[in-house]
């Protein structure tokens, strides 16, 4: 079994090496057609587009992509010939809550917010949602949520984009990219969106750059109709508009959910997702890398001794053209204990 897989993975080296022998490390913007022509199996991150000018006559039965989102996978290709994809819900949902729960912090600290007098509006509440409504929940915000699919299939508890927009100091996004349907995401937060608003909010995007509408929040920077940007996820990676760049409160180069736990989550997924499909009958659990066994919990109050978001932002900033670069060779950071399990 010959298996292509993107030298960014880690912790997969090992693993691999107990199913098989013939086993190609590229960078993800190096993986193409003619290195996975005699594949049987690919693992990858976003910037690998698993379409059919890369998997036409291929021999790829498998793909397994190391993140949450699957944007970068033409699933309706798949489908059709017959190529089964998996992707890692929630595997770094405990370094994307760090990071939000940072920029909580700092909103405090540096712009003085009383959290305890905010409204925040969460987005999307799947597993990354749902960390940020607990973290919401232990500070004491007020709390709207919006996640129409589960508002459709019956479940309580959910308000409509429109009351988000009226109601909220904070909105942050969670959902996934979504370019057409019911449940479209692309372009969710446009001009429409930021004209509606009534409280002039901070907005948070750790979700995906197209679900906000880059010129849309320009203008509402520009016309003061939000206090503050947060922006993880960027339209058009890795050139990124540095207009943007430059007005926003905490702009990084898409590493939110960028920590060493949420990488091994999602390496020990991928493998497993690997070993059930070739039926390769393993014990399929990776061991647990030296500097994730041991740790601290910390509190709530010390949350910016651990990671302060400035500073990656401090880095983009400086060298806005080195996006990949920064991004591809991020030192991963430690989630604290409590804020991070393998599911």
């Amino acid at each position: 079994m010959r298996i292509v897989v993107d030298n960014k993975i880690p912790y997969i080296k090992e693993a691999l090496a107990r199913i098989t022998d013939d086993v190609v490390y590229l960078p993800g913007r190096e993986i193409t057609a003619d290195t996975i022509k005699e594949a049987d199996a690919l693992l990858i991150r976003t910037r690998t587009k698993c379409d059919s000018k890369l998997l036409q006559g291929s021999n790829v039965k498998f793909i397994g992509t190391a993140k949450i989102g699957f944007d970068h996978i033409d699933t309706e290709y798949c489908k059709q010939a017959g190529i089964t994809w998996r992707n890692c819900p929630g595997c770094n949902a405990g370094a994307v809550e760090q990071y939000v729960h940072a920029v909580l912090e700092l909103l405090h600290k540096t712009r003085g917010y009383k959290l305890q007098d905010k409204c925040i509006g969460i987005i999307g509440v799947g597993h990354v949602g749902s960390r940020i409504l607990a973290l919401a929940n232990r500070l004491g915000i007020k709390i709207l949520l919006n996640d129409p699919p589960r508002h459709d299939n019956g479940e309580k508890g959910f308000v409509s984009l429109s009351t988000i927009a009226r109601e909220c100091d904070i909105i942050t996004f969670h959902t996934p990219l979504i370019k057409d349907g019911i449940y479209k995401t692309y372009h969710l937060a446009d001009e429409s969106f930021f004209n509606s608003l009534k409280k002039k909010p901070v907005i948070i995007n750790t979700s995906r750059g197209e679900v906000i509408e880059t010129g849309a929040i320009l203008n509402a920077i520009r016309n003061d109709k939000i206090a503050e940007a947060v922006i993880d996820v960027w339209g058009n990676e890795p050139d990124i508009n540095i207009e943007l760049l430059n007005k926003v409160f905490i702009g990084t180069p898409h590493i939110a959910g960028y920590s060493a736990n949420g990488k091994f989550n999602a390496t020990q997924m991928t493998f497993e997702f690997l070993c059930s499909f070739f039926n390769i009958n393993i014990d399929s659990r990776i061991n647990l890398p030296e500097e994730l066994v041991s740790g601290t919990n910390s509190s709530d109050s010390d949350i910016l001794s651990n990671y302060n978001p400035l500073i990656d932002y401090k880095s983009l900033l400086t060298h806005p053209e080195d996006f990949e670069k920064i991004r591809g060779n991020y030192k991963l950071r430690k989630v604290t204990i409590q804020n991070w399990r393998i599911d």
